[in-house]
């Protein structure tokens, strides 16, 4: 491929093409120099720690005026002609990047004020195309008929990754889940991952102190899952708080029964224990992991670093793009200098802008105070329980019970009132965050445990209100609540205050 091409994540363009099995262990070779090279590097301390920034990237769905997917986002990207915002899965996403920021004085408030104004701007020009933005983890009308292979984006990338997955697979993919209702379906193609919309942040930090932050955002997953689900209804189904985390975990299972059963891996992956430095994840993906897209850089690795250069290590950021850890490792290179990320993808995408910073003040507050923390968390908690955490809280949302260190097992409600919120103020207190924007945030946080609501809560409810009071049937209760969370999310009311229509 072209040296101009760029080949970083599942978010860049990769091309079309067919893999050989020279380009299979050529590639291999490839990324395992890449991981020599980085080991080096982190040896060598060459990264930016100055100033730690933090970033947000929100996936948005487009809804047509019934409330229906709306398979329109090229045409929508055309008229907001922003490059904020991008192409994602399905025909039916889109993307806003937001520009990465400092947490100190009044960053979060800079996020917010970004973010409205970005979706609001873009709002108005994909009415005039007859689309609609909603932030929220699954859209609530989606159906089968529009998760084929004709809802793919057109970027050849997402057919490429379709045909590497399945030919992985070798056969059809089974989606069961087992919620409130039960689901099971079969799919041929990647697309149910489209459904799966999320919220993601990054965290810049040192080599020295990656893996206690990346030790904290394990941690702590399943008690973001909890406080911030909005996940509850897929294929008219209520099924689990955050379905979110069950559907992508099956929709990109590149394993077939018996490769299961064998105890290989899964791509989304919680992971399996705690980690000692960043180097550990690198490492782990490139030996549990093969390649689903091998596409060689002409950049030698070490003859750049040798050279006094910084390496981009192509090949290894791209094989860690198509391992989908809950909270990701990234390798980036800004303004020519190296840096390191922890990419927090446990969250799905709303209700509100207001919501959807309130979890960013949360995590970046409550994981700043574990990783800088005397005794460390994960000293006192096995990694099983943190996943056992993940998967209740995924299931119950703010319902949960939760296991933690000192405290035995309660509900998660209690956990983050009793302990953690007052963790995520002194931590937004380190990161040198205004008090009166600390005090609001971590105050939506609260007002969500005290009144048990959040967005999933407030779908489910709205769902049964329709359907026993107003006797609708559940296709059309269910437009019935997209409509109303759209006007809801445009007011930007944090959810816990949100009615019940």
């Amino acid at each position: 491929m072209a040296s101009g091409d760029r080949v970083v994540t599942m978010g860049e363009d990769v091309g079309v093409r067919t893999f050989s099995r020279e380009d299979r262990a050529r590639y291999r070779d490839k990324v395992r120099r890449c991981l020599d090279v980085f080991a080096e590097m982190l040896r060598e301390s060459r990264f930016d720690v100055d100033r730690p920034m933090t970033g947000v990237e929100i996936e948005l769905n487009l809804v047509d005026e019934s409330s229906n997917p709306a398979m329109r986002n090229a045409d929508v990207l055309a008229a907001i002609a922003d490059p904020s915002f991008q192409t994602e899965l399905g025909q039916f996403n889109v993307e806003i990047n937001v520009p990465p920021r400092r947490l100190t004085g009044t960053g979060t408030a800079d996020f917010e004020e970004y973010v409205r104004a970005s979706l609001n701007a873009a709002e108005v020009k994909a009415r005039t195309i007859g689309a609609h933005m909603v932030m929220i983890g699954i859209l609530p009308t989606l159906r089968p008929e529009h998760l084929t292979a004709e809802t793919l984006s057109a970027n050849p990338r997402y057919k490429l990754l379709n045909e590497q997955i399945f030919a992985a697979r070798g056969e059809d993919l089974p989606i069961a889940i087992s919620g409130v209702e039960r689901l099971a379906v079969t799919a041929d193609t990647i697309t149910p991952e489209a459904a799966c919309t999320s919220t993601q942040f990054h965290l810049q930090v040192s080599p020295p102190q990656f893996a206690d932050y990346w030790n904290a955002a394990q941690a702590v997953a399943g008690i973001q899952v909890a406080v911030g689900a909005n996940s509850p209804l897929f294929f008219g189904r209520e099924l689990w708080r955050e379905t979110r985390i069950p559907l992508f975990q099956q929709a990109t299972d590149t394993r077939s029964e018996e490769i299961k059963a064998q105890g290989v891996r899964p791509r989304v992956w919680f992971g399996e224990r705690w980690i000692t430095s960043v180097f550990d994840l690198f490492e782990e993906n490139v030996r549990y992991f093969p390649a689903l897209l091998p596409v060689c850089d002409p950049e030698d690795p070490a003859h750049a670093l040798a050279a006094g250069e910084v390496p981009n290590l192509n090949e290894l950021r791209l094989h860690n793009g198509t391992v989908y850890r809950w909270n990701r490792p990234v390798y980036d290179v800004s303004r020519g200098r190296p840096h390191l990320r922890v990419e927090n993808r446990v969250l799905p995408a709303g209700p509100t802008v207001l919501d959807t910073v309130a979890n960013g003040a949360f995590y970046f507050g409550l994981v700043r105070a574990l990783a800088e923390s005397d005794r460390p968390l994960w000293s006192q908690m096995s990694f099983s329980a943190a996943e056992e955490n993940f998967t209740n809280c995924a299931r119950h949302g703010i319902d949960a019970q939760v296991f933690w260190p000192g405290l035995g097992y309660l509900p998660v409600t209690e956990l983050v009132l009793r302990r953690l919120l007052p963790l995520a103020h002194h931590g937004l207190d380190r990161w040198g965050l205004d008090p009166a924007e600390r005090d609001r945030l971590l105050g939506i946080i609260e007002q969500r445990c005290l009144t048990g609501r959040n967005g999933a809560s407030w779908q489910v409810e709205t769902l049964h209100r329709l359907e026993s009071a107003d006797h609708l049937d559940r296709p059309e209760a269910l437009r019935e609540v997209v409509r109303h969370y759209v006007d809801l999310m445009h007011s930007n009311r944090p959810v816990h205050e949100w009615p019940i229509p």
